[in-house]
């Protein structure tokens, strides 16, 4: 028996969410992801001390693969203008120094590119989320038609030709910076109402060029940013796409919609797992979540999509992440508040459903006596 064959062996005996998993050539020690979560603490797109230490606690937890939050394309694709952005090489290099110490710590550096198209320009999120005008350090917004995000938010520019072609350029040069930072995983952000949700979503896409109409115009951007970020990330790299499952709005995108898209994307062949969100596109959305309410959403996008799922959205209880992989509903579990209330999550969470192989920091071996 080889080695591999008795790593495989040990492993079976753990909990589902302890066993390693593989997509191409990289594998995670876990089925553990920490959701891209923006800090909104960034200065002219660099992250900072604040984002190493963020980002190292979770990595030293446990977390098998953990993605940075939105990192955006473009200056107005920002959020605020304290978002994190990958559009220049001093970006790059402040980036490639949290993926290292990622690595080192036994995580899987992943990084999610976004545009936050027509949802830019805003205020951070404990100030109120405010749109902010050009005298408050705001920008113009750009998206797929001149509908505002929000009653209260300025039209953004209707997208011509040339726009679009930039953005997909700018995807392209990022994928090419993640890569020589020394990201694992790179993920496109097509969800919660920034710039490639806005074209998915018939509420927020009225156009009648080939951007606009059938679902398959309305996917076209996200097909060129795949095909852009594939031309510079190497085949053996995974690569994921969050989505939005559901817009939570009558006459917007629902879950048939979304295994209709997910479908096209695992066409493809070069998309590797569907991050099932939801909502974030319209103001007049009803959500009432509870524990593990997306859930079902990759459980059938999973089954009638065959592509690997992600599951997200207040799962926080170890039996209840280790529920939804040992049942076959999702690959991953991905984790975000659970996360910034403890980074050690993991840890915690093996040393509970009494998992074997887990490797703490020898630094905090000593604390491992529960």
């Amino acid at each position: 028996m080889s080695e591999n064959e008795r790593r495989i062996l040990r492993h079976a005996r753990d909990p589902y969410l302890f066993r390693p998993v593989t997509f191409r050539s990289v594998e995670a020690r876990n089925r553990i992801m920490m959701s891209p979560m923006c800090q909104y603490s960034a200065d002219d797109g660099l992250p900072n001390d604040w984002h190493f230490g963020h980002l190292a606690a979770r990595a030293a937890g446990g977390v098998g693969i953990l993605c940075v939050e939105a990192t955006h394309v473009s200056p107005i694709g920002r959020i605020t203008p304290h978002c994190l952005g990958l559009w220049n090489d001093t970006q790059r290099d402040a980036l490639a120094r949290i993926a290292s110490h990622v690595a080192s710590l036994g995580a899987v550096p992943m990084i999610q590119l976004a545009h936050a198209g027509r949802k830019a320009s805003v205020s951070q999120p404990w100030t109120g989320t405010k749109p902010l005008a050009i005298t408050q350090g705001g920008w113009e917004t750009i998206g797929p038609s001149p509908l505002p995000q929000t009653p209260d938010a300025p039209p953004p520019r209707e997208m011509d030709q040339g726009d679009i072609d930039r953005v997909v350029e700018e995807f392209r040069d990022a994928a090419r910076r993640s890569r020589e930072a020394g990201f694992r995983i790179v993920e496109v952000h097509a969800a919660h109402g920034y710039l490639i949700h806005s074209f998915l979503s018939p509420l927020s896409n009225h156009r009648s060029d080939a951007y606009g109409g059938s679902l398959e115009n309305r996917a076209r951007l996200l097909n060129q940013v795949i095909d852009a970020i594939r031309s510079e990330w190497p085949a053996d790299l995974p690569l994921f796409v969050r989505i939005s499952a559901t817009d939570w709005v009558e006459g917007g995108l629902d879950l048939a919609a979304a295994i209709t898209l997910s479908r096209m994307l695992a066409q493809r062949g070069d998309v590797d797992l569907i991050d099932c969100s939801s909502g974030g596109v319209d103001h007049r959305q009803v959500i009432r979540p509870y524990p593990g309410y997306q859930v079902p959403f990759a459980e059938a996008i999973r089954r009638e999509a065959g592509i690997a799922t992600g599951a997200v959205g207040l799962i926080s209880a170890p039996e209840q992440a280790e529920e939804i992989l040992a049942g076959g509903r999702a690959d991953l579990v991905i984790l975000g508040r659970v996360l910034l209330y403890d980074p050690h999550w993991a840890l915690h969470a093996a040393t509970r459903l009494r998992a074997g192989h887990v490797a703490w920091p020898v630094q905090y071996e000593r604390a491992n006596i529960f």
